[in-house]
């Protein structure tokens, strides 16, 4: 009898589970329909940049043979584990300069009573308006061989005899190399660092450091000792975060590794597929794909230690209040502090295309060239031409793309926060994007553009359609953040007046989540338009952006043009970032 109540029991535990899986994976038609969007987007490219890796390829971009050569050259060349050796050193070596910067920044604006720290946040969102390419290129004017880092240095050692010394005739500070990658692109991610790391502050309970300085520890060892600890896994987490976004970085290992001679696999992706007549698909796709693992590998290190955060709870809602720290005298070196990395955040770079943009011909900054300013790159720019249609195109590529974005995730976000049948698919599908840097997911449409029977590859439509998909995962997570936040009464009570899904969606869950909807159009619209990598191998003739303009203008030496277009579409992308700013801030949004 008990064999027989225990075999019932069993059988029944298995029809719960079978029941239950097929509860999960029920869907209603309308999740199905647009789960096979996300799929009919997301799982072509995919696929290709797999197999490519494995076969060879016909003259017509065919597949021809299953081979392992592509995946053997690469692991038994030395070629490739210099690169990979590289790309370690750079994420890391980046990372560590802008946790600095960062973590700096934060802790002054978070904790302390510092003069103008709340400036901070503004000068962190309008760096969002500066185009990374742009950004890099300011950096290499700043610090190339004819830059005023390396004039003022040349200046003060002739001060001191040695302007004669031959060996002392080429400049000082070679940029082009591990050590400017790694300068350049972690100044860069300071401000996303500050941003970032303000949030983990701001839930920390302050009370630990002021009892930790009531007992007469000083700040360094409060800081060491409390505020360090406490904020470890946050800065481990940012650390890896800012560190993967290295990993697959492009534009400064493209415009400042190449040109000395210090690859990563980004650059190596690129070399191997810049050439649309002469691609070596395989081998473009072997890289990728190692590439593409290893930062799935990194996203699911980043996503363990975020969930082992638990462990260092501070709030727990009896009697927390944010508390700031008097300094006293000592706030006005915090000020100089934030007020030196505003200069070398922002301003510096700033001012140097600037400068450019004003000049006939760039030979530095010298007391001669204030005498030569002119605006003639500007109506250069501004005139009929290639450099006004990029600048049409770019507009129509950011807006589409948003366009696209936004409603289609606010749809997929509204079905799976309110848990439609098999809507849960939706959300994970929406976010594989995420793990795809964006040269491999360039090559990976690339791939699919090739092959087409349909002539996408070279227009406007395909660059869309990639960004489209690229940024999924960014429209999903503000969407599902402003849904999260309508109750379900509202829902409820237009169903009960007789209202169907269409209209609820349409009439009520829309208006309610319009601003956060607003500020992810805003966001993807800044992402689109500065990306390089992804629109790169993708664009032809007829099809130029603004980043690839700017990225072909400094390869080509024109400096002084590149700048000139730079400062203007920098200046609109800080309207553009200033009223991201603004709807977050008012609204408190959040990604």
């Amino acid at each position: 009898m008990a064999v027989l109540n225990e075999t019932g029991t069993g059988g029944l535990a298995a029809a719960g589970r079978t029941q239950s899986l097929r509860e999960r994976w029920k869907m209603s038609p309308l999740v199905a329909v647009l789960t096979a969007i996300l799929l009919i987007l997301i799982l072509p490219p995919t696929l290709y940049l797999i197999v490519t890796s494995f076969f060879s390829t016909r003259p017509d971009g065919s597949f021809d043979q299953f081979t392992l050569r592509f995946y053997h050259q690469l692991f038994t060349s030395p070629y490739f584990a210099a690169s990979l050796w590289n790309t370690v050193i750079y994420s890391v070596g980046s990372a560590f300069v802008a946790i600095v910067l960062g973590v700096t920044q934060a802790l002054i604006v978070e904790r302390t009573n510092t003069p103008g720290r709340r400036w901070v946040f503004l000068g962190a969102v309008i760096s969002l308006g500066i185009p990374h390419v742009l950004y890099v290129v300011a950096w290499l004017l700043l610090l190339g061989r004819t830059g005023p880092v390396n004039t003022l240095i040349a200046r003060i050692a002739s001060l001191f005899g040695a302007g004669n010394d031959p060996a002392l005739d080429v400049y000082s500070l070679d940029v082009y190399s591990m050590w400017g990658m790694i300068l350049v692109e972690g100044v860069g991610f300071a401000p996303l660092t500050f941003l970032l790391m303000s949030a983990v502050l701001r839930s920390t309970d302050a009370s630990f450091e002021e009892a930790a300085l009531m007992a007469g520890a000083g700040p360094l060892k409060t800081f060491r000792s409390i505020t360090l600890r406490l904020g470890l896994p946050g800065v481990l987490a940012l650390m890896l975060l800012i560190g993967i976004r290295a990993f697959e970085s492009f534009e400064v290992p493209a415009l400042v590794g190449l040109a000395g001679n210090v690859t990563v696999l980004t650059t190596n992706i690129y070399q191997s597929s810049k050439n649309i007549g002469a691609i070596n698909f395989g081998e473009s796709g072997a890289y990728s794909v190692c590439l593409l693992l290893i930062v799935v590998l990194l996203l699911l290190w980043h996503n363990r230690l975020a969930h082992h955060a638990h462990q260092f709870q501070t709030i727990t809602g009896k009697g927390y209040r944010p508390r700031i720290i008097d300094l006293g005298r000592w706030r006005y070196l915090t000020a100089a502090i934030l007020l030196a990395i505003f200069l070398l955040v922002i301003a510096l770079p700033v001012a140097i295309l600037v400068f450019t943009s004003l000049q006939p011909f760039y030979e530095g900054v010298t007391f001669d060239a204030f005498g030569r300013f002119t605006l003639e790159n500007y109506a250069v720019i501004l005139a009929p031409g290639s450099f006004r249609d990029s600048i049409a195109n770019t507009l129509v590529l950011g807006a589409a793309t948003a366009t696209l974005v936004v409603p289609f995730t606010a749809l997929c976000a509204w079905l799976a926060v309110r848990r439609h049948p098999g809507a849960w698919l939706l959300d994970q599908i929406a976010m594989a994007p995420l793990v795809f840097p964006a040269i491999v997911m360039s090559v990976a449409f690339l791939h699919v553009y090739v092959n087409l029977p349909i002539p996408l590859y070279g227009t406007l439509v395909s660059v869309i359609i990639a960004s489209a998909v690229r940024y999924l995962p960014y429209g999903m997570r503000y969407a599902y953040a402003g849904v999260l936040q309508i109750h379900t009464d509202l829902e409820d009570a237009a169903t009960t007046s007789g209202a169907g899904r269409a209209f609820i969606f349409m009439r009520v869950v829309l208006p309610l989540i319009a601003t956060a909807l607003v500020s992810c159009w805003l966001f993807v619209f800044l992402l689109t338009v500065q990306s390089v990598a992804l629109p790169l191998l993708l664009v032809g003739p007829g099809t130029e952006l603004i980043a690839v303009t700017l990225f072909d203008l400094w390869q080509n030496g024109q400096i002084t043009e590149l700048a000139a277009m730079g400062v203007l579409w920098m200046s609109f992308m800080l309207v553009v970032a200033a009223a991201f700013h603004v709807t977050t801030r008012r609204y408190q949004l959040s990604a």
